[in-house]
């Protein structure tokens, strides 16, 4: 499979069954079942998961592609986070089963343990479709290092919650809960090595849900007439286009670079902390200038709900707190740099 391939499957599949303005005059959650079986049969959930554990067994850079297509189309289903899911669990060889997953945990600072008896306890906040999922691949901790196990979401109490968004994000408590399956994660395998991952792909969705947004507020911008002209003849409207296409292209290079890093490393080292550390923090930026923007442009009918520019501007701006938000990762990058000393920040740099 190349990369295009599985975008363009990947697009049409969206373009058929998850078109942003049929899914927002829906009332009812009916469109979800053809989607995710659209998505089941082209192999997009397991996209990361290798051929010999009933997986795709396509590239990191495949995958990568498809996070920047859920972001373009704003899909609220837990794609990209069953990928995750399946890519954590490959890590230890543990096969994936069928069906939705979410992966925990999802913020830095939440930490899962393994008691003795190889149970896991503890609680984990921010877990993106929890409530949707059927199994929850969870990086766990005891005195020998780290383990990788898969759960029954329906084992755990998980609190409901919502992101800006409206899509579930939720509060998991593991309280000895007995995994389907639990194997050693290797050396470069830490909880910090899934927040490098999912900071890339929540940076990769961002820059994908902004060029959509950059698209629609020029095609409106050219539609909508005041004064007897359409406002993108206004010298501050199309200054205020610029910017937002400064900050989608920035946002998309930082996103790519990041991904680049990822899918041509063998490990999690230093040249992908600091492109997945600086693509979660420019990302992050740009959604908050971006959406900005493209509401000043839209005026009063891009805060209606009848209007589906509100669901890419609230994803964008929730993605930002997934997998460390923008001021986690700066402070990190900023100790990282820190650490090197002075004499090495510029090679460290130019580098890249």
């Amino acid at each position: 499979m190349t990369e295009n391939i599985v975008a363009e499957t990947a697009e049409r599949i969206f373009s058929d069954l998850a078109d942003a303005q049929n899914l927002n005059n829906a009332t009812k959650d009916g469109w979800k079942t053809p989607l995710w079986a659209a998505l089941t049969d082209a192999g997009l959930p397991l996209t990361w998961v290798p051929e010999d554990c009933d997986g795709s067994g396509a590239s990191l850079a495949d995958g990568f592609s498809v996070a920047s297509s859920v972001g373009r189309f704003a899909v609220p289903v837990p794609l990209v986070e069953t990928m995750l899911a399946g890519w954590l669990l490959s890590q230890a060889g543990l096969p994936s089963p069928a069906g939705k997953m979410t992966v925990a945990p999802a913020r830095p600072q939440d930490r899962v343990a393994i008691s003795a008896d190889g149970s896991l306890s503890g609680r984990v906040r921010g877990v993106p479709f929890a409530s949707d999922a059927a199994h929850i691949a969870v990086i766990a901790q005891d005195a020998k290092g780290y383990s990788i196990a898969l759960v029954e979401a329906s084992a755990c109490r998980i609190e409901a919650g919502e992101s800006l968004g409206s899509d579930a994000s939720n509060t998991v408590t593991f309280d000895n809960v007995k995994p389907l399956s639990s194997k050693p994660a290797s050396s470069d395998m830490t909880p910090a090595s899934l927040m490098l991952m999912g900071a890339t792909v929540r940076s990769l969705q961002i820059a994908g849900a902004l060029e959509t947004m950059l698209d629609m507020t020029v095609r409106y911008s050219n539609e909508r007439v005041a004064f007897e002209k359409q406002i993108s003849k206004f010298q501050a409207v199309q200054h205020n286009l610029a910017r937002l296409a400064g900050e989608v292209a920035a946002a998309v290079a930082a996103a790519g670079s990041a991904a680049d890093a990822i899918a041509n490393s063998s490990s999690f080292d230093d040249a992908v902390f600091l492109e997945a550390a600086s693509a979660k923090i420019r990302c992050a930026e740009a959604a908050e200038k971006g959406t900005a923007i493209a509401h000043q442009v839209h005026g009063a009918i891009g805060f209606s709900m009848e209007h589906i520019l509100h669901r890419y501007t609230l994803r964008a701006l929730g993605w930002r707190d997934d997998f460390g938000h923008e001021s986690y990762w700066a402070t990190e990058l900023g100790k990282f740099v820190a650490a090197r000393g002075a004499d090495e920040l510029w090679p460290l740099v130019a580098s890249r």
